[in-house]
């Protein structure tokens, strides 16, 4: 009860329990916020919802989730639900129109059931596809090139609309490859299966991995394999709650890239978990995937200007010690 009636401002996150979400949570909690969780837990996980309740719901029970929107009297919501393996969206693009698009709507639904007009979205990088540039501005042609990245596109211009139409505003980030774990050892990655590669990487170091692959060393690159913009969650975390103070404070919606302007290759990360563990990381080589193109770095200028963004824990020796640190911690 104290939840609904407490003076500190309510704001519902979608996918709550999960690894980015979590994350948030804890962010929003510490800017005054009270994170109302409501997940399915279907790759979720209660131990992560510390900061506020857990409503346990699917994005798609639009009657139940513009009740809970209603009843905490939330000022905004956060939206992570989403199914996000790249490969798994090519064999099942049903789920992934299912689950991202359907569900989508289901929210904005509830949303305007409940009267709440402030949506900041979890989008992508993968919304640009293959960019043959040093830096992905916003201003790219989005061409995704997989159905995960095409139902993060259409979510967008969904936005768009809605926001033309019904005056709902938003704020799209699009993430590029979110790292690390929480700086104060509470929360961290814990996907099953893991997919990323520094939660890979760290697993084959354990021992606990046996296939851990490159993906491709005959990039044009300086060592041969892909460059990605790695940024911290914790960093993520605080650009969700700048983009919330930003809408609140009346200020103009859209998409921004959240990245570092700085590109790390596959190596050089395993490089980072040999001086942070002195240990070495066992790997093979398998040949380069379709669509994978050799440098993915965000502009992140936008975010710094518009939001105020500044990431403080995206250098590669803090999101690899805190990733290494959490897997220590859960083993």
């Amino acid at each position: 009860m104290g939840w609904m009636m407490s003076e500190t401002p309510n704001v519902v996150v979608v996918g709550g329990a999960g690894y980015i979400g979590s994350h948030c949570c804890k962010g929003l909690a510490e800017a005054g916020y009270r994170p109302i969780c409501y997940d399915n837990l279907s790759t979720g996980h209660r131990s992560s919802v510390k900061w506020g309740p857990l409503i346990k719901g699917d994005i798609h029970d639009q009657r139940y989730l513009a009740e809970m929107i209603e009843k905490y009297r939330a000022v905004a919501v956060f939206h992570f639900a989403a199914s996000s393996l790249v490969g798994e969206s090519v064999s099942d693009p049903e789920k992934y129109y299912r689950n991202n698009v359907e569900g989508t709507v289901s929210l904005l639904r509830a949303m305007r059931d409940a009267s709440c007009k402030t949506l900041v979205f979890s989008s992508s990088g993968a919304v640009y596809g293959c960019v043959d540039k040093d830096l992905i501005e916003e201003s790219e042609v989005l061409q995704p090139i997989n159905p995960y990245g095409r139902t993060k596109r259409i979510v967008e211009d969904m936005l768009a609309d809605f926001g033309e139409a019904y005056g709902l505003a938003t704020i799209c980030l699009r993430y590029f490859n979110a790292s690390g774990a929480d700086i104060g050892g509470e929360l961290g990655e814990d996907h099953s299966p893991e997919t990323h590669l520094i939660p890979r990487a760290i697993l084959a170091t354990q021992g606990k991995l046996d296939d851990f692959a490159i993906f491709g060393d005959d990039y044009a690159t300086p060592d041969g394999t892909a460059i990605r913009d790695y940024i911290h969650v914790t960093d993520l975390a605080q650009a969700h709650v700048l983009a919330l103070k930003h809408l609140r404070a009346g200020g103009v919606g859209g998409c921004f890239n959240l990245g570092t302007g700085r590109g790390y290759s596959v190596k050089e990360i395993i490089g980072q978990i040999r001086r942070e563990t002195n240990r070495e990381t066992p790997f093979v080589i398998k040949p380069r995937r379709n669509g994978d193109p050799p440098i993915l770095v965000a502009n992140p200028g936008r975010a710094k200007a518009v939001l105020g963004f500044q990431p403080r824990y995206s250098d590669l020796s803090t999101i690899v010690g805190s990733a290494w640190k959490w897997h220590q911690r859960a083993t």
